[in-house]
């Protein structure tokens, strides 16, 4: 602060002038000296009340007598005050006093000089008349540096607007990155290359342009970046690629130069651009020109990074997540040269991460992070440093002192399908169709080989969901075979199944649920090639929204021949696991009673509590023939289910409103 008073003191002291002379000269102070109008110095004259005149310019200044002398007496001493009048520019103030009556004798009597004008008081007079613009220039000039100094930048539209870090002060730092070493890896040599050039250049190596990180939102591509920027001690210039392009043209090219041109002169240094999608799209997809100015952002990048003057120790690193959109110019060799994957971590990664973030809380004895990490499949970073911090939420609502298994077993709930909604009032009826919908998820999946372990099952509302089944994966698996997509599909119709056996009637509280069957049935025949009528063949060529990238419609390439099997085979894989869901079921009746009573009494039951309920069950059932279920083996197209309503053209009718279970 004193820094920017003493740099813009001078600046504060010229407007501080200007603002008093003008002041002054737009509201002069009154004057104590007496003025009249040369009328009454006529008459005073030839009173002899006047001892002398001084004329300067059109100024007559005028000392009357010492009171009790007169003029016409004798020559009388001139007084302290003065009192001062004005004369016509013509004809001369002699001519003017005898025309008012003033003979010759009389102005004989008084000391009449003509004095010449003062050259101080033309100097003030012309500064006087300057000084308002001297203010006006002033106030301009202190405006257009604040604006170009301030944070706004208001005026500063070409600079770029990237944050610089030194690097002697690290924030995050390797250690603090867990559930991504390969990743790691590949940007520790970034780093030793910039501490170490000697150790490659000796090998011929040259030094990588770009290091491109891609992966899902939240599984640490910036945090990556930011331990980059501790761990290499160099300059790190951040910015996010939406700062470069404004609504003024060729405002992000000049940014872009202007930020090369910063890291040129802090070489080495490494400069991190986030979200690089924004500005680094294919190029060529605007429609009408409407894109120009983020083409021109991307070609100045692909010119810095890989043009005639690139002798320079300038590692760009940058983050997306859509790396399918990007310019192919920008991801060839010699620009990015690296594509490090930021994946979702496995359980062991998932393990790790909880570990970094558990640091620093307070967790009670009973916490196992190597079951959190099971029962969280699919969690990026984020979500786990989530899950902690809602856990620790809960701990401080419960007042407790230390973060125990249930608030963490409750965060992976909250954060999996929302908070508790206890509040909700339901009906005992409801509350019937809604536990054995849950009980025919749960059995059906325990009862099919390749579904994974139930973990829980609750008829509490949570979010928009009435009721849940959570099943957890015993490992971390990246392959998916048909029959676990037929079990799969089996037990998310297992909870309408069991409205359709157990009441007359059947709700909309399966919307949810087949519309998941109906997709996945979907792809499993258009996308997988798990159809044995149709064979190993993709159909149909996604759309992608030309400014978003995004798949708006499916292009049809095949004839309505085909269009008709492919309905035919979703529906038979549809009808398949239904049938077999209910066969389950209806076999194992009891237990599905079972399940619902007890879970209408408790609302919740455990994996533990769930496994002793179906102590006395035989092992799960063995995968039935392909093409077939237990009902219609042999068969080559299975007949509709009599209590499932359809609409006459054989579609699953449409839910009024969507209540997912």
């Amino acid at each position: 602060m004193n820094a920017n008073w003493t740099k813009n003191g001078f600046v504060y002291l010229l407007i501080l002038v200007a603002v008093v002379a003008l002041f002054f000269s737009l509201f002069p102070q009154t004057s104590q000296v007496e003025t009249q109008e040369i009328s009454t110095i006529a008459e005073w004259i030839k009173q002899g009340k006047v001892a002398s005149v001084s004329i300067v310019g059109d100024e007559v200044r005028v000392r009357p007598c010492v009171e009790g002398q007169n003029a016409v007496e004798k020559a009388c001493k001139a007084s302290d005050q003065v009192v001062i009048s004005r004369k016509e520019p013509t004809p001369g103030l002699t001519e003017q006093l005898i025309s008012l009556g003033v003979t010759t004798a009389q102005l004989n009597l008084i000391d009449l000089r003509v004095e010449p004008p003062s050259d101080v008081g033309n100097w003030l007079t012309f500064l006087g008349s300057l000084l308002p613009l001297v203010f006006i220039g002033a106030l301009f000039f202190f405006l257009l540096r604040q604006a170009q100094g301030g944070n706004n930048q208001a005026m500063a539209f070409g600079k770029s607007r990237a944050r610089m870090f030194t690097g002697d002060k690290p924030t995050v730092t390797f250690a603090d990155v867990a559930g991504a070493d390969e990743a790691k890896q590949e940007l520790q040599e970034v780093v030793e290359f910039l501490k170490e050039p000697q150790k490659f250049a000796a090998l011929g190596a040259r030094i990588p342009k770009g290091v491109l990180m891609v992966g899902a939102p939240g599984t640490g591509k910036t945090l990556m970046a930011k331990a980059v920027a501790g761990e290499a001690g160099v300059p790190f210039f951040s910015i996010s690629g939406s700062e470069f392009v404004e609504m003024f043209v060729g405002v992000g090219a000049s940014r872009v130069r202007d930020l090369f041109e910063q890291a040129k002169r802090n070489s080495p240094c490494i400069i991190f651009i986030d979200e690089i999608d924004a500005v680094g799209r294919h190029r060529g997809a605007g429609l009408g020109g409407s894109h120009d100015e983020r083409e021109q952002t991307l070609n100045q990048i692909l010119v810095e990074m890989d043009g005639f003057d690139t002798d320079t120790n300038i590692i760009v690193v940058a983050a997306t997540n859509r790396p399918d959109i990007l310019d192919p110019a920008l991801l060839r060799p010699g620009r990015f040269d690296r594509q490090v994957v930021m994946d979702r971590p496995d359980m062991k990664g998932r393990k790790a991460i909880l570990e970094v973030h558990a640091k620093g809380k307070p967790l009670g004895a009973d916490v196992d992070l190597e079951s959190l990490a099971r029962q969280t499949p699919g969690f990026v970073g984020a979500d786990l440093e989530n899950l902690l911090n809602e856990a620790a939420i809960l701990t401080a609502r419960r007042n407790k002192r230390k973060i125990g298994m249930p608030e963490l077993q409750e965060a992976v709930e909250r954060v999996m399908a929302g908070p508790e909604r206890r509040s909700r009032i339901i009906s005992d009826r409801e509350k019937e169709i809604i536990a054995y919908h849950e009980a025919g998820h749960a059995l059906v999946g325990h009862m099919l080989p390749n579904c994974d372990p139930i973990h829980k099952i609750s008829i509490i509302s949570r979010g928009m969901a009435l009721g849940y089944t959570m099943s957890v994966p015993e490992n971390d698996t990246v392959l998916k075979s048909k029959t676990k997509f037929e079990d799969e599909l089996a037990m998310a119709l297992g909870g309408r199944a069991a409205e359709a056996l157990v009441f007359t009637d059947i709700t909309n509280g399966a919307a949810g649920d087949l519309d998941r069957v109906t997709k996945m049935a979907r792809s499993m025949v258009t996308q997988y090639g798990m159809s044995p009528k149709l064979g190993p063949m993709v159909f149909g060529r996604k759309d992608d929204l030309v400014f978003m990238g995004r798949e708006i419609s499916e292009q049809r390439n095949y004839s309505e021949d085909v269009a008709e099997d492919i309905d035919r085979e979703v529906r038979r894989i549809v009808d398949d696991a239904y049938l077999r869901a209910k066969a389950i079921l209806a076999n194992y009746r009891d237990k599905l009673d079972l399940l619902a009573k007890t879970l209408i009494q408790k609302e919740t039951l455990s994996h533990d509590e769930f496994l002793a309920l179906l102590a006395d069950l035989p092992a799960p059932l063995p995968q039935a023939p392909r093409g077939a279920s237990p009902s219609s083996a042999g068969a080559s197209s299975t007949p509709r289910p009599a209590d499932d309503r359809r609409d006459p053209r054989g579609s699953l009718p449409s839910a009024p409103a969507p209540l997912p279970a």
